[in-house]
């Protein structure tokens, strides 16, 4: 379960980065340098801190992939205190690490583990999922005319949605949802991206960028604050209601407060989240990771304490 370094998953191709396992070219924009450029203190400092951390927790392996150091679950597992596992045999919690919308669960796995069953984050499946937690629904039809929509995709992390109007004939692979209104007077949008583990949310980063861009994967600013800061008591039992409707025990959601109604709706949901956000100070960023850390502990020693296999 130690995959060889990182850094052999590129190759250089000309002015782009290509990724060896998908043949994907990534352009070494100014923008992707600017990224790598805010990430490298972050994972330099997990490192230095990962030096200082005393292993003596439940050892934690991933399958069918061990996620590399840009996922968020990598620096949280090596601050966590966590064992990490070198095989299956040597495992105490598997963690269910695939980096693909649809996707089944380990075999042969009987123990206890971490999204096991969450075999769909489809943007469709997290509508059906919020509609049962929350009781309202995400989900519009776009052949009827109505408000505006959003057009995006149903895979994960595509950051392609679309403001549109019906009617609009159904495409295959496309989800459509309501237009929730998260723009502030200065013009900003907003979204709440929350760290969840076990249901609770370990963090939550303010993510704000211009309403033209609303969709894309850059902002403009991102601050760190406390759940309790935005959220209800009932908000956050409807938040954890939702993982569990997902089968999600880890993930990254998309927490939209409507500015005119003051409801919370989730759009999205990401089990192999990368993070922190690049925007977000080094020093946030590693209180967060710290934050999350520690409850990713507490939930593997949680987990351990109640497993039928313990």
């Amino acid at each position: 379960m130690h995959p060889r370094a990182w850094w052999h998953d590129f190759a250089l191709d000309g002015a782009a980065l290509r990724v060896r396992a998908t043949g994907v070219r990534v352009p070494l924009s100014p923008a992707v340098l600017s990224d790598f450029a805010h990430w490298t203190p972050y994972f330099l400092a997990v490192k230095s801190l990962e030096a200082e951390v005393v292993r003596d927790g439940p050892r934690i392996g991933f399958a069918p992939h061990a996620p590399r150091p840009w996922f968020l679950i990598w620096a949280a597992a090596r601050l966590s205190g966590l064992r990490l596992a070198r095989s299956r045999d040597d495992t105490d919690i598997l963690f269910h690490f695939e980096d693909a919308t649809y996707s089944a669960r380990p075999e042969g796995w009987t123990g206890a583990g971490m999204n096991l069953d969450c075999a769909d984050i489809s943007k469709s499946r997290v509508a059906q999922a919020f509609e049962a937690a929350f009781g309202r629904t995400l989900a519009v039809d776009p052949e009827r005319p109505g408000a505006p929509f959003v057009d995006k995709s149903e895979t994960n992390a595509a950051h392609d949605g679309t403001v549109r109007t019906g009617p609009v004939t159904r495409a295959p692979g496309r989800c459509y949802q309501r237009l929730i209104d998260t723009v502030a007077p200065d013009g900003m949008a907003e979204d709440l991206r929350c760290v969840t583990v076990g249901g609770q949310i370990a963090s939550v980063f303010v993510k704000r960028r211009p309403a033209a861009r609303r969709f894309e994967n850059h902002n403009a600013e991102v601050r760190l604050t406390a759940s309790e800061a935005v959220f209800s008591g009932a908000e956050r039992r409807q938040i954890a209601g939702f993982c569990a409707q997902l089968r999600l025990d880890w993930g990254g959601l998309d927490v939209l407060r409507d500015r005119r109604t003051g409801d919370i709706w989730i759009v999205d949901a990401n089990k192999t989240d990368m993070g922190p956000p690049v925007s977000l100070p080094l020093r946030d960023k590693l209180t967060a990771t710290r934050q999350i850390a520690a409850q990713l502990r507490l939930h593997c020693e949680t987990l351990l304490q109640t497993s039928p296999a313990s």
